[in-house]
């Protein structure tokens, strides 16, 4: 029976049209539980769907500590182990805010209370039932040294533009965080336009690094779809 809950909730074999039910079935369930955020005050109503989600993510939460030793293969220590993987934690950061009404009449409340917007963590939790989101992550994992370099270029940029602007017009920036926000966003050509430069030379500058800006935003786009296209093609073949 265990076998079978881990097959159902963990793998998601393609052919397994039970364990594509339950997928669908939480994500339609992680949907719902968000639908409480969207409302300043709460009623009945959202409580109650708050109270079904929760129990819900509990028995999903339990069915997976029951079947650890099976995902993590380390025998007993699993059990051990698997409430300090990722996905463990996500799953218990989106189920105990649910639980702040034990706090209620107590001033801690107030503290609790901020513990709310933890639910929104439970979107990431379609990050277990979405295949293509796997794709993505693996692509990830695979290009991160070039994703790494290219991250690395796009800060080393920001850093040298800033202190080059920052010394070029001292009048325009208080500190050398103003600088490196100016050059954030000069880089991503988004350009609030709340800090600008004067000088001939200021606006030279920012007219190389909005240019700059669109090729450095651009590689890492291009390694993710190329990475993207070959885990699709290699799927292909595999099937």
């Amino acid at each position: 029976m265990r076998t079978r809950l881990y097959e159902i909730i963990e793998q998601g074999k393609d052919d397994d049209k039970i364990s594509k039910v339950y997928d669908f079935f939480m994500m339609i369930i992680i949907v719902a539980s968000l639908i409480p955020l969207t409302f300043k005050s709460a009623n009945t109503v959202l409580n109650s769907v708050d109270r079904i989600t929760v129990t819900i993510f509990i028995i999903d939460y339990v069915l997976r500590y029951v079947t650890a030793d099976l995902r993590l293969e380390k025998g007993k220590i699993s059990f051990a182990i698997h409430p300090f993987t990722p996905m463990a934690i996500i799953d218990l950061l989106c189920i105990l805010p649910s639980f702040s009404i034990l706090a209620s009449g107590f001033r801690i409340l107030k503290v609790v209370r901020l513990l709310r917007t933890l639910r929104v963590l439970r979107s990431f939790k379609v990050l277990r039932y979405s295949k293509s989101i796997d794709i993505i992550i693996n692509v990830i994992r695979k290009q991160s040294a070039s994703l790494i370099t290219v991250f690395g270029l796009a800060f080393g940029y920001v850093l040298i533009s800033a202190l080059i602007m920052f010394n070029i017009e001292p009048d325009i920036f208080d500190n050398f965080f103003d600088a490196i926000y100016w050059a954030t966003i000069s880089l991503t050509s988004i350009g609030y336009g709340d800090i600008t430069p004067v000088s001939s030379v200021g606006k030279l500058i920012t007219i190389l690094s909005a240019f700059i800006g669109v090729a450095i935003i651009a590689l890492p786009s291009g390694i993710i779809t190329a990475g993207i296209m070959s885990e699709i093609q290699g799927g292909k073949e595999n099937e």
